[in-house]
């Protein structure tokens, strides 16, 4: 069990995630996209302060700088993402955003020579295909909103890459409570430069973003971080590309929204794509070697 905690931890995650992505549908209709962040990252703050504020007393400089890192790609991402969705269709966006599992790998070639497992990569790529199958429309055109959104996935990709080399070093918990003070903070900053200050107090408004900023924040990334303490980036990347197949399942459920072959054979894809990476076809030699034996 000890051994599969960050893969657990991250399909979690990444349930999470995609059950969020109805708590933002709703959230918009009651707060512009930038108050959401600001508001959820707050909450998050608040909460990983108020349970974990005796572990404060580790914090040092490296974590301080290193969350403060991670802080920034963190906001920075979300609000590509979020101006990205302005411009582009939903679909384009949580496929654009994905690809973000295909440049996780070739930042750590590029920056730090290292080494790119060929299976964690074909497996990167899979999960690519796999999410363009799930959430694509067809449509050749580019526009400034797929920009937008390609910038937002090398934002949560230099995100995931750092969230595993610093966690590494750090008390992932300590590090998760700095860089979600930073992102609250950068929200903060951007909603009153914006004049966006005053919001709505509508219950549902308030439910929504408060399930966006408990669970979708505070939750999945105090489970994300610790989990990138036992698993690669790459790998980590795959699992959580599987948000946009978790929330196509919370769309049908909750939404309605119609079942299709497209988004069976795209999860289909998905889920292959985390079979390479995991076990690298490490059962076809087993029963290789046992038929031969």
């Amino acid at each position: 069990m000890q051994k599969y905690i960050g893969e657990i931890l991250l399909i979690v995650t990444a349930i999470i995630w995609g059950s969020g992505f109805v708590a933002s549908a709703v959230s918009l209709e009651y707060y512009t996209p930038y108050q959401i962040l600001a508001g959820r990252f707050l909450i998050g703050a608040i909460i990983l302060i108020i349970l974990f504020h005796k572990k404060l007393k580790k914090l040092n400089k490296s974590t301080l700088i290193k969350g403060t890192i991670i802080g920034i790609f963190l906001y920075v991402a979300f609000a590509l993402q979020t101006v990205g969705l302005q411009f582009t269709t939903p679909s384009k966006n949580a496929f654009l955003t994905a690809v973000n599992v295909v440049i996780v790998p070739f930042i750590g070639f590029f920056l730090y020579k290292r080494k790119m497992d060929m299976y964690e990569l074909g497996g990167a790529v899979l999960a690519v295909i796999g999410v363009a199958v799930l959430s694509l429309k067809l449509s050749s055109e580019i526009n400034i909103g797929d920009l937008l959104t390609l910038l937002c996935a090398v934002g949560f990709a230099f995100h995931i890459f750092y969230t595993s080399r610093f966690v590494k070093d750090e008390d992932p918990v300590v590090l998760t409570i700095v860089q979600m003070v930073v992102a609250a903070v950068i929200g903060w900053i951007v909603v009153l430069f914006r004049g966006e200050a005053s919001f709505s107090l509508e219950t549902e408004g308030m439910l929504n973003l408060l399930y966006l900023g408990i669970f979708s924040t505070t939750i999945a990334y105090l489970m994300q971080t610790v989990a990138q303490k036992y698993i690669t980036e790459t790998k980590a990347a795959i699992i959580l590309s599987t948000e946009s197949f978790w929330g196509m399942a919370f769309s049908v459920v909750i939404l309605s929204e119609v079942m299709t072959f497209k988004m069976i054979l795209g999860a289909i894809i998905i889920l292959f794509a985390i079979i390479i990476s995991e076990t690298k076809f490490g059962f076809l030699k087993k029963n290789k070697m046992k038929s031969l034996t």
